[in-house]
């Protein structure tokens, strides 16, 4: 699976910054009167796996001139699974060196706040916060509250993206196909349910579309909105919306409902301009899908070039989310209240002059910046979400709702190995290569072989 960068925020500022200031600026402007940050720490460090958050820490440093703190950033990437270690070994050896600030995506999220690694992260309220204040305020989606939230009950990590999900759809072959590309009728074509989805299927099928590029495509939805996750107890655990993505995956090959394409993909990407086998009506995803993969796959820069411009959004089969990035603190550090300002600036600040508003309405980088769906609810409501790439629709009225119906309950800490064992065997079964018994049977096998995990 590959490892999400989501969200780029082109042109971020990622040197260090080194400034001075006078006392104790974190002390004074944080809300929860955290215990006093020690003046003789002069350096807070940063550890993130994409230079995204860096560079926020970066905006919010250039917007707080009295910041009396040197950002030493460290990125790791995922890929190879280096970054995991690294920020385990950087966590547990403390110290000076150690991350004030650190960040996890959704496929190991759960480690960093409830399994564990969950012992290193700071309550949101012992940097300062306040947090159901500003969790009411700000309107931020159930799940990524719950998925940020501890054992113990306190919450310890929060997302800045809102990455409930969508349906991604073309106008252009909603109209030849029902007359129409409104989204309150198409959302009514493929959904709710997947028996909708796939009488959808047909119908695009018979004026020569597939309805998605590929398996992968509608998996997100079936993960994501499973209601019990990988593991229960310490035990394997296969929900039966997740094991039924074998039926549903077979269905969408058998009956050439799609070009058998893998997401992240040269194929995948292809079909997101028209290059592929047969045109494909949409895709799942979340705003960053829309701006950070689609848009620059669709053949154009303007409405009227390759795909640009002919495509909308409505609510989706099924609710789910996919992706995103939390931020925490250490609960060691020696600067709290300079670490709680900071993130809660990036994920709960829901004023103009946070990064949610900023964000959501492209300025912070200036004007004419890229627009994105942001935890808080309230920022969107109040923002203007029209993408030329949407042919003018407001993104905002399909994705505010979208974070409501996500269900932030069914992870686990060892999902992004899981779900590659498990979708590798589905593509195994679709093609013929094993029965369906068999295929479960080797997914097992995998996950007892290569993880702590009760299999039975």
């Amino acid at each position: 699976m590959k490892r999400i960068m989501v969200g780029l925020l082109t042109g971020l500022l990622l040197a260090p910054a080194v400034l001075s200031g006078c006392g104790s600026q974190a002390q004074e402007t944080n809300s929860g009167g955290v215990t006093k940050d020690d003046p003789n720490v002069k350096v807070l460090n940063v550890m993130a796996f994409t230079d995204e958050v860096p560079g926020m820490i970066a905006k919010y440093v250039e917007a707080h001139p009295d910041f009396p703190y040197e950002i030493k950033t460290t990125i790791i990437a995922t890929t190879d699974g280096a970054y995991q270690p690294a920020l385990d070994q950087a966590l547990a050896g403390g110290g000076a060196d150690a991350p004030d600030i650190y960040a996890a995506e959704a496929a190991f999220i759960l480690k960093y706040t409830q399994g564990d690694a969950s012992r290193y992260a700071a309550a949101y309220q012992d940097l300062g916060m306040d947090v159901d204040g500003l969790l009411e305020s700000s309107e931020i989606a159930q799940y990524t509250v719950d998925i940020g939230t501890n054992p113990a009950g306190d919450l310890v990590a929060l997302g800045y993206q809102a990455t409930g999900g969508a349906f991604i759809y073309r106008r252009s072959i909603a109209r030849d196909v029902w007359g129409t590309d409104d989204p309150a009728t198409i959302k009514d074509k493929i959904g709710p349910g997947w028996d909708r989805f796939f009488a959808a299927a047909e119908e695009l099928k018979e004026k020569g579309y597939g309805i998605v590029s590929g398996d992968g495509d509608i998996w997100h939805a079936v993960e994501n909105s499973s209601a019990q996750g990988w593991v229960v107890d310490g035990k394997l655990n296969i929900p039966a919306e997740r094991e039924g993505f074998l039926d549903l995956s077979k269905q969408l090959k058998d009956n050439d409902y799609h070009n058998d394409t893998q997401d992240w993909t040269d194929a995948w990407y292809a079909d997101m301009k028209d290059a592929g086998t047969k045109k494909i009506f949409g895709y799942f995803g979340p705003a960053w899908l829309i701006n950070y993969v689609m848009a620059g796959n669709s053949g154009g820069e303007k409405p009227g070039e390759g795909t640009y411009g002919d495509w909308a959004v409505c609510e989706p089969p099924i609710g789910f989310f996919w992706g995103g990035t939390w931020v925490l603190g250490n609960k060691d550090t020696k600067i709290p209240g300079a670490v709680g300002d900071i993130i809660e600036w990036i994920t709960l600040d829901a004023s103009e002059d946070g990064l949610q508003y900023k964000w959501a309405n492209g300025t912070l980088n200036g004007e004419g910046g890229t627009k994105d769906t942001v935890a808080s609810g309230a920022v969107m409501k109040k923002s203007d979400g029209v993408l030329d790439f949407l042919g003018g629709q407001n993104m905002f009225d399909v994705f505010v709702p979208a974070g409501e119906f996500a269900n932030g309950k069914n992870l686990t800490q060892y999902d992004e190995t899981i779900n590659n064992y498990w979708r590798g065997q589905v593509r195994e079964y679709t093609a013929g290569n094993k029965s369906r018994d068999q295929a479960i049977a080797d997914f097992k096998s995998e996950v007892a072989d290569n993880l702590d995990i009760i299999v039975e």
